[in-house]
């Protein structure tokens, strides 16, 4: 998560009420999916052979862990315990980092770009649907950062080297895309007021299904951008 919603996905105008069923789930989820990254990013830190690398990745960390005060704080002020809420979507969550646990380096970036962009697509389409100061709160703990470079540098350079290794990161990124659309299904299914977010978004089922391609499109543009495209 905390990377990188560049593609507008043609949200539409929603509610107003910023009292709608589903927020707290939303907010809580979003939590969770920052403190999970935090951690992840401070462990496969090691993973890098260069101390700018590390540098970076430490960088990437604090960003989600100042994304993850400003959910903490959102749900205070809802009167909502963070770990409360977010306790229903550790399940699912942490199946997907299980699935997709990095083995190499480059994975470990690719997924940070790749794997977080879907998840922000996702949510930034639901965010269409939510009251201005709601959406803001979506939109900021989603927003792309400068750190997002310094992932595009390392993977192009090394994809433009090795076509073998370009192979496998493509391989791996299309691996990544169907996790996380299967993580999504499995937490509306569980979250009936996530989905009626995601539906006050989409319109309908169809067009969750549509929303669905959209982020196959957008997953498939940040591939191209890496250079695996």
């Amino acid at each position: 998560m905390g990377a990188n919603s560049s593609t507008a996905l043609g949200v539409g105008s929603g509610p107003s009420d910023a009292t709608q069923p589903g927020i707290t789930d939303l907010f809580a989820v979003l939590a969770y999916g920052e403190i999970s990254a935090f951690y992840r990013l401070a462990e496969e830190a090691k993973l890098s052979p260069t101390l700018r690398g590390k540098v970076a990745v430490a960088k990437m960390a604090a960003n989600e862990m100042e994304h993850f005060k400003t959910l903490e704080k959102a749900l205070a002020e809802r009167g909502v315990d963070v770990f409360d809420g977010m306790a229903p979507f550790v399940r699912a969550l942490d199946a997907y980092h299980a699935s997709t646990d990095p083995s190499t380096w480059l994975e470990s970036m690719v997924k940070f770009y790749v794997g977080d962009g879907i998840a922000a697509d996702f949510y930034t389409e639901i965010a269409g649907a939510l009251a201005p100061e709601v959406a803001d709160v979506v939109r900021d703990v989603l927003a792309e950062t400068s750190h997002s470079e310094f992932v595009i540098e390392e993977v192009r350079t090394a994809v433009a080297q090795n076509r073998s290794e370009r192979d496998r990161l493509t391989l791996w990124g299309r691996r990544l895309l169907g996790e996380a659309i299967t993580q999504a299904q499995y937490v509306m299914a569980q979250r009936d007021e996530l989905t009626d977010l995601v539906l006050s978004a989409t319109g309908d089922l169809n067009g969750i299904a549509t929303l669905f391609e959209r982020m196959q499109d957008s997953h498939a543009e940040r591939m191209h951008v890496l250079g695996l495209g």
